[in-house]
């Protein structure tokens, strides 16, 4: 799961993508979206289960004090836009004091989150198509048109954005204790000045998941279960087959997405490939898939 680190926010659309949308006419690339594999379909129940866990585990670091701290911040700067100085400064105490509570827990944190959200972007496009966009965007910025380029190269991505919003409590609270002075001083239009640049240092930490490298990892859990039987049925084996070619065939959407380096991904194509072979005609065992989810996980 890689992370970025955005200031002072982040915002984001929801949506299916698919790299008809937007292009130029004369474009190769389909109109409209393409279908997912059964396969792809299959597991989208535990995809979409797997981000809703990381969400979870991430507002579980919400702590109700540092929620108060903000909405206390934000009331102020409110009250401060109405006149009502008085109220604006007994929001402040508050505030502060919420943030001393948050520091004596552990004084060592330097980030404490405030709020989580998810945004989900789900490409429908082949390995081929996405090949055949990214080739054609090279053309267009050849060409000079960025701005058809930038629309196409737009829509390739598939993954789950995880954006956590945190306190700096290396500086949010002296900043936050700062501006009671200015209020005592009747400098009102300097201390909305302070809160609003308060409130713009909280910092947005993004996870992002790619969707292919998930939908793969869960459709080798259920290959794994199956190679495991010794005695699986003909139609057994055609399932364990078709889910280990598409799960190989997510990770070269995710090689091809740039989700990690041809370096990152020969391995675990080569490890389906030998996993095909062990499994040949109906044979069964385990540890087969250990070392493959070993590597997968390490581009998560």
């Amino acid at each position: 799961m890689k992370k970025y680190l955005l200031k002072p926010w982040a915002y984001a659309l929801t949506g299916a993508l698919f790299l008809g949308a937007g292009v130029a006419q004369a474009s190769a690339v389909p109109e409209k979206a393409q279908e997912k594999s059964a396969e792809s379909q299959a597991v989208q129940t535990q995809v979409e289960q797997s981000s809703a866990d990381k969400v979870a585990e991430q507002r579980k670091k919400i702590t109700e004090d540092a929620v108060a701290a903000i909405e206390q911040t934000q009331k102020a700067l409110q009250a401060l836009n109405d006149g009502k100085t008085d109220e604006a400064t007994k929001a402040l105490e508050v505030a502060t004091g919420k943030l001393e509570l948050v520091l004596a827990r552990d004084p060592k944190l330097a980030l404490v989150p405030v709020d989580v959200s998810m945004v989900t972007y789900d490409l429908f496009a082949d390995v081929d198509t996405v090949k055949a966009a990214i080739k054609e965007a090279k053309d267009l910025l050849d060409d000079g048109k960025v701005q058809e380029a930038r629309s196409l190269m737009g829509n390739l991505a598939s993954e789950v954005v995880i954006s956590t919003t945190s306190i700096p409590l290396a500086t949010y609270p002296d900043a936050i204790k700062a501006i009671s002075p200015l209020l005592d001083k009747g400098e009102t239009d300097k201390a909305k000045l302070a809160l609003q640049a308060a409130l713009n240092t909280l910092v947005v930490t993004t996870d992002v998941v790619p969707l292919p490298l998930l939908r793969s990892q869960h459709m080798l859990a259920a290959a794994e279960k199956l190679a495991e039987n010794e005695k699986r049925s003909e139609e057994d084996n055609k399932k364990l087959d078709n889910l280990l070619k598409a799960a190989d065939e997510e990770l070269k959407l995710a090689e091809v997405l740039g989700y990690g380096t041809k370096k990152d991904f020969a391995p675990l194509h080569k490890q389906i490939s030998e996993i095909k072979d062990k499994a040949a005609g109906g044979k069964g065992g385990k540890g087969w898939f250990d070392e493959l989810k070993a590597k997968l996980s390490e581009l998560f």
